[in-house]
Order: C-alpha cells, then sequence, then structure tokens
C-alpha cells in the first residue's frame, strides 16, 4: 500500500477512536468515499484485509491502526 493510504487509514481511526472510544469497529469501506474512484486502490486494501490477513468484515480500529503502522 502507498503511504497516502496508510495516512488515510491512521486518520480515519483516530477519527473514528476519537468520536466512538477505543472498542470502535470498522471496515475498509471506512477509507474510501462512496463512490468507486479508485477501484485499484480498494482492491488493494481489500487484499490485505481479506486474503493477507484473514480479518473479519469488521474489525477495531485500534487494532487496524496497529497493523497499518507495522505495515512496511
Amino acid at each position: 500500500m502507498n503511504k497516502d493510504i496508510k495516512l488515510k487509514i491512521i486518520q480515519v481511526c483516530d477519527a473514528k477512536i476519537a468520536a466512538k472510544g477505543e472498542n470502535v469497529g470498522l471496515s475498509f469501506y471506512a477509507f474510501f468515499k462512496n463512490k468507486n474512484d479508485n477501484p485499484e486502490l480498494l482492491m488493494e486494501v481489500a487484499k490485505w484485509w481479506i486474503l493477507e490477513h484473514k480479518l473479519d468484515h469488521f474489525e477495531k480500529a485500534v487494532k487496524i491502526k496497529q497493523m497499518i503502522q507495522a505495515f512496511k
């Protein structure tokens, strides 16, 4: 994943945690607009989420943020 999407994921996680607490869950769709304006990037994140890490549809924002920060 490129640097921009990693930063976007961290920002979204931070915002969700700030708004709803550390127990809040989200899906990978949370990082994209309701418009499918970048299908390649959406599929890249979906592959990382579903195929590489076998994550459930909804995961804790805290967990995702930690995973992205550790992801090289």
